[in-house]
């Protein structure tokens, strides 16, 4: 979700950064300003960029032997399981979770 609206953000700054650059100043004392804004743009860009790239990296493995989560798996934990009087497997109480296993190399 982050990610989407730090996208839509770096666009809207993008746009604005090219009109207010793109403009002519009509007197030769706002020349200082549009340049301000323009620099001030473009170091928010970087920073958003920066910041919304960090977000995808997986920073848990890092070298050779060391460990690391694997892939998510779900499944019920604590069932009570039994064959009623028709022989059907019969599995009641527990509940859904998800976990990582670990994996050491």
């Amino acid at each position: 979700m982050i990610k989407k609206f730090v996208h839509g953000l770096m666009a809207l700054m993008l746009v604005a950064g090219a009109a207010v650059s793109s403009t002519q100043p009509a007197e030769a004392g706002r020349g200082g300003r549009v340049a301000a804004g323009v620099a001030a743009g473009i170091i928010g860009l970087g920073l958003l960029g920066a910041y919304a790239h960090s977000r995808d990296r997986d920073y848990y493995y890092r070298s050779r032997g060391e460990c690391y989560p694997g892939p998510e798996e779900c499944g019920w934990k604590n069932r009570r399981c039994f064959i009623d009087s028709w022989g059907d497997r019969v599995c009641r109480g527990g509940r859904w979770t998800c976990w990582r296993p670990t994996y050491c190399d």
